[in-house]
């Protein structure tokens, strides 16, 4: 079918290494890397050759294809009212778009009687879409990955591209029981853990991540979930009576991850100076979850605060937000909250309308905002801290 085509065409724009799959029969199929595509390493089954082959050899499209603006749905219902369905989806699948699907966009795309393939491409183009891919890829991903079959490999890029989380988890917990043994069902558990964070269901996306990690407990993108988790207020307050048991958990995964990021696989085609940056980033989320543990340590003293955990709680989440080029808007929050603990108004200030700013649209936004007030207000009442 043409929406498998499509996912796959997308894994291949978004990975970064190789998964190597097999058929029944032991043909390998490989899923080339984005850069570098070269039709003699193309997969030879599904008409999978001929399709990637056009993505890639654009000819006087190229420069287009290479600018950095995605389609937007007006774009995109020009495209398709002026091209065949074959050259939107090339187009679309290569280009991404700058909006996700939704049914008044689907509807609109119907209208301009756009074709079901058409409509998929667009759908699995879309930033929510390329964002999770891109995540997976973005630690270990799937390099290396040897002998999986042919229809694992599918229902992995569809689990991926599932953006519903009700829908992720039937797919996750269907693919777990039909195959309990396979090479890649630490990563589908991963995105079990996903959708469950999603829903705001902390239990279960630990539980995940655990069986995540069981599977393969060098999964580095599951250990990162996993660090954010457990230190999570909604979590650590449904099992007060563990919380520094867990702490100490979620310590020791962090200490863990960012043992193992130095030995981290460099990519055939990375520079020294993307590996690093690699690197760098995939440490920011350890930071973030360090900043978490130690803040909740400064709170829970039973003495007052416990300065000496504040301080290094700062000290994680200015780590986190300045080593990383994509910064979270929880840990900018949440260092927020640990300068508002420590007296530091301007700094607390800074940090909570950046949160916001990233955050804008999102229940963090509305929270950063009543913060800043809050943190102005005790400005104007109490000294500052003398050593901000």
């Amino acid at each position: 079918m043409r929406t498998q085509q499509i996912l796959w065409i997308l894994a291949a724009l978004l990975y970064t290494g190789y998964l190597y799959a097999q058929d029944q029969d032991g043909t390998q199929v490989i899923i080339p890397s984005a850069q570098g595509l070269h039709p003699s390493t193309l997969p030879t089954s599904d008409g999978l050759p001929t399709y990637l082959q056009q993505v890639t050899e654009m000819g006087s499209r190229q420069n287009r294809l290479q600018g950095p603006v995605a389609f937007s749905i007006q774009q995109v219902l020009k495209e398709i009212k002026k091209y065949t369905a074959d050259t939107v989806i090339k187009e679309v699948v290569a280009r991404g778009v700058d909006f996700d699907m939704t049914p008044s966009l689907e509807q609109k795309l119907r209208k301009a009687e756009a074709t079901d393939d058409e409509v998929e491409a667009v759908r699995q183009s879309g930033p929510k879409v390329r964002a999770r891919m891109a995540k997976l890829v973005s630690g270990t991903g799937l390099a290396g990955i040897q002998n999986v079959p042919k229809e694992q490999a599918r229902e992995l890029s569809t689990i991926m591209a599932e953006l519903d989380p009700d829908k992720a988890i039937a797919l996750v917990d269907s693919f777990a029981k039909e195959y309990p043994s396979s090479p890649v069902l630490s990563h589908v558990y991963y995105f079990g853990a996903n959708a469950y964070q999603q829903k705001a269901e902390f239990d279960k996306a630990v539980e995940y991540c655990a069986a995540s990690l069981k599977a393969k407990p060098d999964n580095l993108l599951s250990l990162l979930l996993s660090l954010s988790l457990l230190p999570h207020p909604q979590y650590l307050n449904s099992h007060a009576a563990d919380r520094e048991k867990i702490l100490e958990e979620a310590e020791s995964e962090a200490t863990r991850a960012l043992a193992a990021l130095p030995h981290l696989p460099k990519r055939a085609i990375e520079t020294d100076a993307d590996y690093g940056k690699r690197q760098t980033e995939l440490a920011s989320g350890a930071h973030g979850a360090l900043g978490m543990i130690h803040f909740d340590r400064a709170n829970q003293a039973l003495l007052g605060v416990d300065k000496a955990e504040l301080a290094r709680a700062e000290e994680e989440f200015q780590t986190a937000v300045t080593t990383s080029s994509h910064p979270e808007a929880p840990d900018f929050y949440y260092m927020g909250a640990a300068y508002g603990l420590d007296g530091k108004w301007d700094e607390a200030i800074r940090a909570f309308e950046k949160a916001g700013e990233l955050g804008h649209g999102t229940v963090i936004e509305t929270y950063a905002t009543e913060q800043v007030a809050a943190m102005k207000k005790r400005k104007t009442e109490r000294p500052a801290n003398p050593k901000s």
